[in-house]
């Protein structure tokens, strides 16, 4: 499964009791893809997982599933520290319909590389469709070395890592010693061009939930050898690509979206609504890269 260059790690809605809103899930995924997402991941840490139940995330895959109508590959982020309740999520997600799952490494736990081996490739042996890793060691303590990803790609169904660990030279580590058909995907945004320069084949995003279409174009530039003006419009993006970063994820985005009337709610606790101050600067972020100005501000 070929995903694109531009995946959006997708919020999740809200309604305005906190529930889970499916009705928002067309207009949101119509919007991406307007903004040139190339596949979703959805449910995923980006989406609140850690506070969404298991039934409300069996409804949201089916939901997304249905809302996408086969336009984008939608990716189920299944992954918890709890492996069997893991591989049973991803199998109900299979069943529903997605094209592929993500798991992030184990949390808390803080597993051995054998340990978390095993625990991917136990999950992948209950599957049939691909299954994209994610290490990002900042939320979950632990770092997939090298090795250890490059050995869980020869798991047929393993077919792709989102990397973010911010770490260049253990992508550059990966893309090696992997096969040219296993994906890597940068997971921090700020690292899309440079990543895309040491063979990275795209970006599993936040920022592109608003600017999708200008991460696509810098990529665009980058692989048809417009190197300058890549390297501008990566300068242009990366002080929106840290704002989106400047309060706890999702909390900036779905402020950003709700700015540009795109109905996603709040967040969850223990996530909270950003300040005034933290308002304000999302605001001059947009602003400085899209040329809105924001008319919902509270």
């Amino acid at each position: 499964m070929k995903l694109g260059r531009v995946i959006t790690a997708m919020v999740t809605p809200f309604d305005e009791k906190g529930k889970v809103d499916h009705e928002q899930l067309k207009p949101l995924i119509d919007t991406l893809i307007t903004r040139g997402t190339e596949g979703i991941v959805i449910g995923g840490t980006t989406g609140e997982s850690a506070t969404l139940s298991m039934q409300e995330k069996a409804d949201l895959y089916r939901a997304g599933v249905e809302a996408a109508a086969g336009r984008i590959p939608v990716i189920a982020g299944t992954g918890m520290n709890d492996t069997h309740a893991t591989a049973e999520l991803s199998r109900q997600a299979e069943k529903d319909g997605v094209d592929g799952v993500m798991l992030v490494a184990p949390y808390y736990n803080k597993p051995s590389q054998q340990g978390m081996y095993e625990h991917f490739r136990a999950i992948a042996e209950k599957i049939d469709i691909p299954v994209m890793i994610y290490n990002v060691p900042g939320r979950t303590m632990v770092n997939i070395l090298p090795e250890t990803t490059i050995a869980l790609s020869h798991i047929p169904n393993i077919t792709a890592v989102k990397e973010a660990s911010g770490n260049l030279d253990q992508m550059s580590a990966i893309i090696a010693g992997t096969s040219h058909d296993f994906q890597v995907y940068s997971g921090d945004d700020s690292l899309t061009l440079p990543a895309a320069a040491v063979g990275a084949d795209g970006i599993v995003s936040v920022s592109s939930h608003i600017i999708g279409s200008e991460m696509q174009e810098m990529l665009r530039h980058y692989h048809d050898g417009r190197t300058e003006q890549a390297a501008a419009l990566h300068r242009k993006l990366v002080p929106f690509m840290h704002a989106m970063f400047l309060a706890p994820s999702p909390t900036p985005v779905k402020t950003a979206l709700s700015m540009q009337g795109v109905q996603v709610g709040g967040v969850r606790l223990p996530l909270i609504p950003l300040n005034e101050e933290e308002r304000r600067l999302v605001s001059e972020a947009m602003d400085a890269v899209t040329g809105i100005n924001p008319t919902h501000l509270r």
